[in-house]
């Protein structure tokens, strides 16, 4: 695919973003920003009895790539296991975008939903190891 195709992509989740929103009750919350850009984004998840990922939304601001990300990110991640979330890497989420042609700051916006699902979940995985329940 063209580099216009994928620039169109990411626009079109940045205009029509997917799992935009709050989940409630959520069991994991997560937000954090890049301060550079000013790019925000929170992720909430409900967990299943299962330990996937059931309902998973966000909400934020910033730039194209920063809320395209996030969007792509909670659809791609919707019905995996908590576990899969470790092994998520930055080669998963310039696959989602399409591109691995970002500039350095533009990397940062692309991996803050990652760092957002990852902080979250291992606070969740953290907190019920240290009350005695298996992750």
């Amino acid at each position: 695919m063209s580099s216009e195709i994928y620039r169109e992509l990411i626009l079109d989740y940045y205009r029509n973003p997917r799992n935009f929103g709050k989940v409630e009750p959520h069991d994991i919350s997560a937000r954090d920003s890049n301060p550079l850009c000013g790019d925000e984004i929170e992720i909430q998840v409900r967990v299943t009895p299962e330990k996937k990922i059931g309902e998973i939304k966000f909400t934020g601001k910033g730039c194209a790539i920063s809320q395209a990300s996030a969007s792509m990110l909670t659809e791609f991640a919707k019905g995996k296991p908590l576990e899969w979330v470790k092994e998520l890497s930055k080669e998963d989420i310039f696959k989602l975008l399409g591109t691995r042609d970002l500039g350095p700051a533009r990397v940062k916006c692309a991996l803050l939903s990652m760092k957002v699902l990852k902080t979250g979940t291992y606070s969740y995985l953290g907190a019920k190891l240290e009350d005695g329940q298996d992750s």
